[in-house]
């Protein structure tokens, strides 16, 4: 059996015009934000265009889908708040 050296992510994304925010994974991310940003997604489609804030590199696709599920639960939220949003508002002073 050949063992692909496929690479997946998690990955973060905002809105440009809008606050909102994705959470995904996939094996190919920028090939991920292009289909959100052609309108591929129901949710995706409403919001677009969107942009990458965060992005975690994992071996296996099951780690990266524990990830994003981290990222979907309150802990995760909060993390992102504190770790993404909060350090983006100290920056922008």
């Amino acid at each position: 059996m050949i063992k692909s050296s496929c690479m997946f992510y998690t990955y973060i994304l905002i809105g440009v015009k809008c606050p909102k925010t994705y959470v995904g994974h996939t094996n190919d991310w920028e090939r991920r934000l292009l289909k959100h940003n052609s309108g591929y997604g129901v949710f995706t489609k409403r919001y677009s265009p969107w942009k990458i804030i965060h992005k975690e590199e994992f071996l296996t696709e099951k780690e990266s889908i524990k990830r994003e599920k981290y990222f979907k639960s309150a802990a995760g939220r909060r993390w992102m708040k504190k770790n993404l949003f909060e350090n983006a508002r100290v920056a922008e002073r």
